[in-house]
């Protein structure tokens, strides 16, 4: 990087500073970064792998997709063989590798999952540790509030919801919706991942939250008012159904940021403005998976 915290132009003859790896980049979160880094930093050859299972969608990525400093291989991080041969031959400086993320109060909180999904995201959290505290491999821990926006295979609250409502379906609310979660949009989580990229420190967690939480049920009403333009209670109760709550439902994942502010990220999109565009999206863009309407079955919140 310059002085001036900019790109540094590119090494001849047509080479790059820095030969990144993005796994699942063809999915929600990963994408939104993979554009972001390819747009910013064309000194970074920007290496897209992903195994294009049923959540991703390349056009996703139509943007990017001719410019130079981008590649997509499709491969499965899962087969070592394929993997250990990518590393050899595009000569990867860092990866930045796009699981889903477990929620803690702060970055130093015992895990306390509550279902075998949460439960394989903490244990992998172990092993990253483990090759920090062992061999002080380079490794960065992020952890992030839930993020909305477009690109998101509509099987999450957000975008789940409002597929429905755009195909005149009703929300269906586990319990009674009073669980709270966090939203954060897409940009503002690409910005902090940027950030840490950048500033992060080997071997430190950082997590990525937002103050902004609203419950499950207010979030229904909020996008039957957007979609179908009703500001009466009644009206919107006939586009909500209520089902039996799941046996363990947690009420909030609160999150600690501090130490990512400290590197001087905070959100920025604002709640209207962010479900404003994400409601748009999805309005012409439903159609991005080919199995985009199995996503509507009901579903955990």
């Amino acid at each position: 990087m310059s002085a001036a915290g900019r790109p540094e132009p590119l090494r001849p003859p047509n080479g790059f500073a820095k030969r990144v790896l993005v796994t699942g980049g063809a999915g929600f979160i990963a994408s939104h970064v993979i554009v972001s880094l390819v747009e910013d930093y064309p000194n970074y050859m920007i290496i897209n792998l992903d195994k294009l299972d049923y959540c991703a969608s390349l056009k996703n990525l139509e943007t990017i997709s001719n410019k130079q400093n981008y590649k997509f291989i499709q491969g499965d991080i899962c087969d070592s063989h394929f993997v250990k041969l990518l590393f050899e031959t595009e000569k990867i400086d860092i990866v930045l590798h796009f699981a889903a993320q477990t929620h803690e109060f702060d970055e130093s909180s015992p895990k306390q999952p509550t279902n075998p999904y949460a439960s394989s995201k903490a244990a992998a959290e172990c092993f990253v540790q483990s090759y920090w505290e062992r061999y002080r491999f380079p490794v960065v821990i992020t952890r992030s509030s839930n993020v909305y926006g477009p690109h998101q295979y509509p099987e999450k609250v957000i975008p789940k919801f409002i597929s429905l409502l755009q195909h005149n379906r009703k929300c269906c609310i586990h319990g009674s919706g009073l669980q709270t979660r966090n939203f954060l949009y897409a940009t503002d989580v690409v910005e902090a991942f940027l950030t840490v990229l950048k500033k992060g420190k080997p071997g430190e967690i950082y997590n990525i939250g937002t103050n902004f939480e609203m419950s499950v049920l207010q979030l229904a009403k909020e996008l039957i008012q957007l979609i179908k333009e009703t500001n009466s209670e009644s009206e919107m109760e006939n586009w909500v159904d209520y089902v039996n709550d799941r046996p363990t439902n947690d009420m909030r994942y609160p999150m600690k940021s501090e130490k990512i502010h400290g590197l001087g990220w905070r959100p920025k999109v604002p709640w209207k403005e962010g479900i404003k565009k994400t409601i748009e999206w999805y309005r012409e863009n439903f159609h991005n998976w080919k199995n985009a309407e199995k996503a509507l079955e009901p579903f955990p919140v």
